[in-house]
């Protein structure tokens, strides 16, 4: 565990050293960010797929549409964060960085958080082999390393 904790630890340091130094380019190389619009196709794609994947019932597209509105609400939080954190690179130190970075996180957390509790009641009505596809869907999802 102590093992984990020093990993976890050093590649964030790390990852914060990196942002930092790349950062004092950002000047001179301006970043790429998505639009608001690509965003939004983005988890309106998201949302779709997961429907499709979890074979949403009509009975249950009004449960649904309170966690699709969930995942509408936590990727916008999110890409605040993100947002946030760009624009101030030019500028940052290091402890501002991190505390971006902190947001970034706390604003992931924060999400994953609402999204299970708005998920639940969807679960809990699903029947035993849409149980079977969501705990599949989203064991696979991490795995794979996908928010």
């Amino acid at each position: 565990m102590k093992t984990t904790a020093a990993v976890l630890a050093f590649t964030f340091l790390m990852s914060a050293a990196y942002a930092q130094a790349s950062s004092q380019s950002a000047a001179a190389t301006p970043v790429v960010m998505k639009s608001d619009a690509q965003r939004n196709m983005d988890v309106e794609k998201h949302i779709k797929d997961m429907h499709a994947k979890l074979q949403i019932t009509p009975d249950e597209e009004s449960q649904w549409a309170k966690v699709a509105q969930t995942m509408r609400d936590s990727a916008i939080e999110l890409e605040k964060a993100i947002d946030k954190r760009q624009a101030m690179l030019v500028n940052a130190t290091a402890l501002d960085d991190l505390n971006a970075y902190g947001d970034i996180a706390q604003a992931h957390v924060d999400g994953v958080k609402k999204l299970a509790s708005s998920f639940s009641a969807l679960y809990a009505s699903m029947s035993d082999d849409q149980k079977k596809l969501a705990d599949d869907v989203f064991a696979q999802r991490v795995h794979q390393g996908k928010k």
